[in-house]
């Protein structure tokens, strides 16, 4: 069997203890990942994860620049089984409703769209405004997945862990990578 090579990148939303977590995952399942770490979400991950992006890059098979535009995964010829941008901010979802890609992270969105691969999008906003819900829309219309960072609560979380490992489960679901992070419903007495 073919290993499986996602593109992964993170935004600036507040959240990128999700794609930490999916790139753990990830390479624990050796799956080859491609990453891409916008400016923003640089900062984050000193802020929100306490750790430097050098220790999340080491869990990615491949790293590069948000505005390396003749990087490989430009080009519909790279092939790759899909892309999760994990957490999404609005911006970088609004750019690729419209197919504005001025960086690497939209152009690859872009890349993965037209060649009719899985694009993953974990947005991380709140509230919702009518411009997001109608980019979301759009998008989903296009064939994008949609995977809120929406933890559910049945399977009775007890720590922070639990619940970034229920919205990183999601997203593994959407690609079709088995897991066990969570209970599922059917495993719950109610």
């Amino acid at each position: 069997m073919q290993e499986l090579r996602l593109i992964v990148a993170l935004t600036g939303a507040s959240g990128v203890v999700y794609g930490q977590r999916l790139l753990a995952v990830l390479r624990e399942k050796k799956v080859e990942t491609h990453l891409i770490i916008s400016k923003a979400a640089e900062k984050l991950i000193e802020h929100e994860l306490k750790t430097t992006k050098k220790r999340l890059k080491a869990l990615s098979s491949r790293v590069y620049n948000v505005d390396d535009l003749t990087a490989p995964i430009t080009s519909g010829s790279f092939k790759t089984d899909g892309m999760v941008i994990i957490p999404c901010t609005m911006k970088t979802l609004a750019g690729i409703a419209h197919g504005y890609s001025d960086n690497l992270v939209l152009r690859a969105a872009d890349v993965t769209m037209k060649e009719r691969r899985r694009l993953v999008l974990v947005p991380r906003e709140t509230p919702l405004s009518v411009v997001h819900l109608r980019n979301m829309l759009e998008l989903a219309r296009m064939g994008v997945i949609m995977v809120p960072a929406m933890p559910a609560f049945y399977h009775k979380p007890e720590k922070i862990e639990d619940l970034v490992d229920f919205v990183v489960g999601r997203v593994l679901d959407v690609l079709g990578i088995e897991h066990k992070l969570f209970r599922r419903w059917s495993e719950v007495q109610v």
